[in-house]
């Protein structure tokens, strides 16, 4: 029962990040795009403001559900199969990169949009779209080992 509740969290924490990704990158971005920069600016700050609130908690679902799934169902890493350890590193590489982009270029375009000014937050932005892709393309990997990982990775055992 506590794995299938812990593999439920996680996998709907996932959801959330990665849907939220793609939904910005894949429909959001070409639409403020179409927008002037002070508008498309604005629009992101408060896309940015509200999913990034749901992405810190998708990591720490994340986090706890991940490690409990790991020595709950499997008894530790010796005995989880290779695809468990491929995702362990792709998940700590996307929430470093989250946070990067959290911490430096999202803190510098706040900063750059409250002192009124709009090329370097424009900068930060596209620092920030680069980010964004990177690590929706490692999650997207991530989904695709999550679900074919125990068919291709045989378990030690």
């Amino acid at each position: 029962m506590l794995t299938s509740i812990a593999l439920l969290l996680h996998a709907l924490a996932a959801t959330i990040w990665v849907g939220g990704m793609f939904f910005a990158y894949v429909v959001l971005r070409p639409v403020g795009h179409e927008m002037e920069p002070p508008a498309r600016q604005d629009l992101w700050r408060g896309v940015f403001r509200r999913f990034f609130l749901w992405v810190w908690k998708a990591v720490a679902v994340l986090v706890v559900t991940g490690y409990l799934l790991v020595f709950w169902t499997f008894q530790g890493f010796g005995h989880a199969g290779i695809h468990i350890h491929i995702m362990h590193l792709l998940a700590w590489i996307m929430i470093a990169l989250f946070a990067y982009l959290f911490f430096a270029p999202y803190r510098r375009f706040k900063a750059t949009l409250e002192a009124g000014d709009r090329p370097a937050a424009g900068a930060q932005l596209n620092r920030i779209r680069r980010i964004v892709l990177a690590n929706l393309s490692l999650g997207l990997l991530l989904v695709a080992i999550a679900v074919s990982g125990r068919y291709w990775a045989p378990v030690p055992g």
